[in-house]
């Protein structure tokens, strides 16, 4: 079966990024420096090999990163629902401090990365995102067999994607960066998917890569 090749990247930065706030699917808009790192990214995509297709998450931060790249290409960034954050119910709107504070208990839970459970006021457990992102990545990667995409998504998202990529648990520690506008390679077929490259960010290094937390 021919493999479709994947660049999975994270969203340019945000003002409630810089704050260490929860976003989860709240729709908050890429700053100024995000929108420099969109710009930045777009340009070196430009020099490397075509992209066939771009897809994003419907939120506004990943949708205008993935726009400013498709735009580039002469491409269109399309939508999708599977690639959003995780949904973090009540601490949507929170500083990190903020919950640790006012929810401890659930806070510990969500240190400990409980597959089962899940942010309270709707939120959603580790469990149901993974299986919701593998459902979407295997969607969109098997209408493009021997080409090239791009995935625009978020912090949880990536993190997702390197797990299943490197056969980590989700309870696994990270040692991995989620960094904004990253771009991270993956080779896909029906059978599994790999890890080619990852957190490469030398479009950064003019005034350094940004090393904000997910989310």
């Amino acid at each position: 079966m021919i493999a479709t090749r994947i660049i999975a990247i994270r969203h340019g930065e945000t003002a409630w990024n810089v704050d260490t706030r929860i976003q989860g699917q709240l729709d908050i808009p890429l700053n100024a420096h995000g929108q420099w790192q969109a710009q930045r990214l777009a340009d070196a995509l430009a020099l490397q090999e075509p992209l066939h297709a771009v897809y994003t998450s419907d939120l506004k931060r990943a949708h205008q990163t993935a726009s400013t790249v498709a735009q580039r290409m002469g491409l269109e960034a399309v939508p999708h629902w599977g690639l959003r954050e995780r949904g973090f119910g009540d601490f949507q709107g929170k500083t990190f401090s903020e919950i640790e504070r006012d929810l401890p208990q659930e806070a510990l839970r969500w240190r400990k990365r409980d597959p089962d459970w899940a942010p309270p006021g709707g939120g959603e457990s580790l469990l149901s995102m993974q299986e919701r992102v593998r459902a979407t990545l295997n969607e969109l990667a098997a209408q493009h067999p021997g080409q090239h995409i791009a995935l625009f998504a978020h912090g949880g998202v990536m993190d997702m994607l390197y797990r299943m990529a490197t056969g980590q648990g989700l309870q696994a520690p990270r040692t991995w960066q989620l960094t904004n506008t990253a771009v991270n390679r993956l080779l896909w077929t029906p059978q599994s998917v790999s890890l080619v490259g990852w957190a490469d960010t030398s479009h950064l290094e003019e005034v350094g890569a940004d090393a904000s937390k997910e989310f």
